[in-house]
């Protein structure tokens, strides 16, 4: 009688190691670095290297977390987005830091934030849903409407105003 655990190892680990790579090729199709992606899924750098690496001893629970951080649904049919640097808005593009005096109603709602030029984007949603009753919303760029979307998807809205 043969032993077929060995096979489903061996099988199992080979798709482990391709759903971290297509996570990796979405993170970095995504241009956001690995900490930045990291935090918004709330895991360390070094678990997020190991799911992009397929081990399988990190939890399902972490890996469906980057998934969902990266807008990847379990049967990983998207495309993954890509980046269009010549477009102004950056529909769909969440960027790693995001820079203050790029999205001028975020940068009036942070005025509190002395010395700071970026914020993740854990932090500018946080801020956009603190305050958004103070946002003018006529005066919203569409980069800064794109970035707004982008951030409910991508990290989930707390606030029903978003």
């Amino acid at each position: 009688m043969t032993n077929i655990l060995p096979i489903a190892a061996n099988a199992n680990t080979a798709k482990l190691i391709e759903l971290g790579a297509q996570i990796r090729a979405q993170r970095k199709a995504l241009r956001i670095n690995a900490i930045s992606a990291a935090e918004a899924a709330g895991m360390s750098r070094v678990t997020l290297h190991r799911i992009e690496h397929g081990e399988p001893s990190v939890t399902m629970g972490a890996y469906l977390a980057v998934m969902a951080t990266l807008n990847l649904d379990f049967g990983l049919q998207k495309t993954p987005v890509i980046a269009d640097s010549t477009r102004d808005d950056h529909q769909g593009w969440m960027p790693a830091r995001i820079r203050l005096a790029d999205y001028p109603q975020l940068k009036l709602l942070a005025w509190q934030v002395q010395g700071i030029d970026t914020l993740t984007p854990i932090e500018a949603l946080s801020i956009y849903e603190r305050n958004w009753r103070h946002v003018d919303i006529p005066a919203l760029l569409p980069r800064e409407l794109n970035l707004i979307e982008a951030l409910r998807l991508g990290l989930g809205a707390n606030n029903g105003n978003l």
